[in-house]
């Protein structure tokens, strides 16, 4: 008798997922420095390791390894997770006061930008030249706008905001104190600590919404 052995597809899984986070770490290098209209697909293959076969099996085209990269460097993971349904907006949520929710809120925008930063800011270059890196920045920009119109609501509801503000002057503000330009300036320009770039953070989005 002949027992057919299970196929085991665990190690395959693997090698595909390194596979694809090695494509997009070499991206993360490459759209960054030279740029990503100047990153061939030739480039980017030999920077990762692999043909550019690969990279058309796994990606389909560099406009999506771009909006892959840039999604990931947003979530820092790859689990398909939106980020509404994620921890620190439960945790954001079951807050009552403002600034406490403020404050939570800017620890996870510090590590966001830590890790996306050279990524957004060679993003918003590249849109000015590329169609494709132009969709996927507008794409991120209404992304963001939307996102800073939920916590705006969130916040408007506490009831503790000065009483001209609705939810899209909320939105304006925190939209505006949460760009990535900022902590660049900020901390990597300016040398700041992100302890102090989180105060600054609350500080400011407080003195603008609350009495």
């Amino acid at each position: 008798m002949v027992v057919k052995r299970r196929y085991d597809s665990s190690r395959r899984h693997e090698q595909a997922r390194q596979t694809r986070r090695a494509i997009l770490d070499a991206a993360a290098r490459l759209f960054v420095s030279p740029g990503y209209a100047a990153t061939p697909l030739t480039a980017l293959a030999a920077e990762a390791g692999v043909s550019v076969q690969t990279v058309y099996a796994v990606f389909g085209s560099k406009r999506q390894v771009l909006s892959e990269l840039v999604d990931v460097t947003v979530a820092g993971d790859e689990e398909p997770v939106a980020l509404p349904d994620r921890p620190f907006v439960a945790e954001i949520r079951a807050l009552a006061d403002p600034r406490a929710k403020l404050v939570r809120y800017a620890r996870h925008l510090t590590h966001t930008h830590e890790r996306q930063a050279d990524v957004m800011i060679a993003l918003a270059g590249a849109a000015a030249a590329d169609p494709d890196a132009a969709e996927i920045w507008q794409k991120q920009v209404d992304d963001r706008r939307r996102g800073m119109s939920i916590f705006g609501a969130e916040l408007l509801a506490t009831g503790m905001l000065r009483p001209e503000h609705d939810v899209g002057s909320v939105a304006d503000v925190l939209w505006l104190a949460m760009d990535f330009r900022n902590y660049d300036w900020l901390v990597r320009r300016c040398g700041w600590p992100a302890e102090r770039f989180e105060r600054w953070y609350v500080d400011t989005v407080i003195a603008a919404l609350c009495a």
